[in-house]
């Protein structure tokens, strides 16, 4: 997935990033225009019998995504002491991938609910 993100000229600066008991799949500045600093939630299955990843995705998990990212700015670090870039906007999307088709969608911008 980051390697997706690369292509398109994502600067990806972390995986699987712990903030507290929170993780992050990725976090990337995505090139704009804008520059934005983005947490990547990234959901894959094998089959939608228990429905889509974007309909598994609850509004807590959006907020502790949202949380996570907080902190993570507030400290102006990764984890491994890699800093941050700062006065950039911020957002959570979410990538979805269905196996084995490997079709993937990409939601920009959730909204905690």
């Amino acid at each position: 997935m980051s390697q997706m993100l690369s292509h398109q000229g994502w600067q990806v600066l972390g995986r699987q990033v712990r903030v507290g008991r929170a993780e992050l799949d990725i976090v990337a500045v995505d090139p704009g225009p804008p520059a934005t600093l983005v947490a990547v939630e990234v959901r894959s299955r094998t089959s939608d019998r228990f429905g889509s990843q974007e309909e598994r995705l609850d509004g807590a998990k959006v907020r502790r995504l949202y949380r996570a990212m907080t902190a993570l700015r507030t400290v102006a670090a990764l984890p491994d002491g890699a800093p941050l870039p700062t006065g950039l906007a911020w957002r959570v999307d979410l990538v979805a991938v269905d196996l084995p088709s490997g079709r993937m969608r990409h939601l920009v911008g959730l909204i905690p609910r």
